[in-house]
C-alpha cells in the first residue's frame, strides 16, 4: 500500500501533527532539511519532510510554524517542569540545628 501524501500549512497543523514535528526537529529546522520548491503562481515554497509509517508530509515552513513549533515545545517544557516541582523536597541530612 502506498503511503497517503500531504502537503500541510501551519494553519492547518493539528496538535497531533506538531507533537510529530517537533519530535523530528527539537532544535528547528537547518536549512540542509528544507525542500525548496516553486509552487503553481511562481512563490518560492519552503517545506520540510516527514515520514510516518502511514503517510508522507510537506509541513510548509513560515515564521509562524516556527513560532508555533517554539512556543509548543516551551509548553511542553513547562509542564515537565511543574512535574518536577511537585517532587517531595530531599530532607536527609538536614537536622534541626541546620536550621538556625
Amino acid at each position: 500500500m502506498e503511503k497517503q501524501r500531504l502537503i500541510v500549512d501551519y494553519k492547518n497543523i493539528t496538535a497531533e501533527q506538531l507533537q510529530i514535528l517537533t519530535d523530528k526537529y527539537p532544535e528547528g529546522f537547518d536549512p540542509d532539511d528544507m525542500i525548496v520548491y516553486k509552487n503553481s503562481e511562481g512563490k518560492t515554497v519552503r517545506t520540510i519532510p516527514l515520514e510516518t509509517e502511514t503517510t508522507k508530509y510537506l509541513f510548509k515552513i513560515s515564521v509562524e510554524l516556527e513560532r508555533k513549533a517554539a512556543a509548543f515545545l516551551e509548553e511542553d517544557d513547562d509542564q515537565e517542569e511543574v512535574s518536577d516541582d511537585d517532587a517531595t523536597p530531599d530532607t536527609e541530612g538536614v537536622s534541626e540545628e541546620d536550621e538556625d
